[in-house]
């Protein structure tokens, strides 16, 4: 480290948590847009932190980000839980390629994925220890602009109509089966080690609807409708009836809004050198496209 260079609070806090053996040196990764990331070897090993508390205003607490992950990993899907923190998470590192949502479609890796999505659905559902978090997301939209109005986002003019977008959505999509869902499925959340595929970052993971992960995994990695079509009749293993297609399709424009209101929210409260309205408007857009479909 150069003579002019600073330690962070976050790489001072990745340094010092307590799993160490010795002293260690943490190595930022690039990338994350929610929290900061380092690269740390200890032991022969190697580990990801994730540094970033609780985080309210986005439904995310790590006590849940670390029950959702160790039941991925206890089916092979996630890495092993080292350390939880109340400011960070501690997991093993997968040496690999980081997926782009251009690998994402390549039928061969989407087949992986989907048998990733369907363990996270059923075994890793079944493995989980102690209380989950719920993530519905007309709930979590609901929310946001609960929050947006108290902050006086430059939002507020958008928030009733999106509110009644949001309700309308709900209603179609209708009632949901209930399974562990990742609910976060952005390509950069693949890691493919040249043997296996890894999911990982499950701080929004929760009991959720297997139609929401299908269509967040479509909306965020560009989908063809014939994609789509394939993703719902392999999922369900069976013809996909126009009655699906349709609660599909609002889970699809409820996942763009979320993402769109998470990044409002993180307008107000990241201090990432992250253009956050820029975000916002992307999935504004994309979410007003996917809506006028309905």
């Amino acid at each position: 480290m150069g003579p002019s260079a600073t330690i962070t609070d976050s790489e001072r806090i990745a340094a010092t948590l307590p799993c160490w053996s010795g002293p260690v040196a943490p190595v930022r990764l690039a990338g994350g847009i929610s929290n900061d990331n380092f690269l740390i070897a200890d032991g022969g090993q190697k580990y990801v932190v994730r540094v970033n508390g609780d985080v309210p205003v986005h439904g995310v607490w790590r006590g849940n980000d670390a029950t959702c992950n160790r039941a991925a990993a206890a089916v092979g899907i996630a890495p092993e839980v080292h350390f939880v923190a109340d400011n960070a998470i501690v997991v093993d590192f997968i040496d690999g390629r980081t997926f782009g949502a251009e690998d994402v479609t390549v039928q061969v890796n989407l087949e992986r994925i989907l048998t990733l999505v369907k363990r996270t659905h059923g075994a890793a559902f079944h493995n989980i220890r102690g209380p989950v978090c719920a993530f519905w997301p007309f709930r979590v939209c609901r929310d946001y602009a609960l929050y947006l109005r108290e902050q006086g986002s430059r939002m507020i003019p958008e928030l009733d109509r999106l509110g009644e977008a949001n309700a309308r959505l709900e209603r179609i999509a209708g009632a949901m089966d209930v399974v562990l869902g990742h609910n976060d499925l952005l390509a950069a959340n693949f890691v493919d080690d040249g043997e296996r595929l890894w999911l990982i970052d499950w701080e929004h993971a929760g009991l959720s609807s297997p139609l929401f992960d299908l269509a967040n995994l479509a909306s965020n990695n560009g989908f063809s409708e014939a994609g789509e079509t394939w993703l719902l009749e392999n999922y369900f293993e069976e013809p996909a009836d126009e009655e699906r297609r349709r609660r599909f399709l609002a889970m699809k424009c409820a996942s763009l809004l979320r993402e769109a209101m998470w990044s409002m929210a993180s307008e107000l409260t990241s201090t990432l050198d992250f253009d956050y309205q820029a975000y916002s408007r992307e999935y504004l857009g994309r979410f007003e496209v996917a809506y006028a479909r309905l």
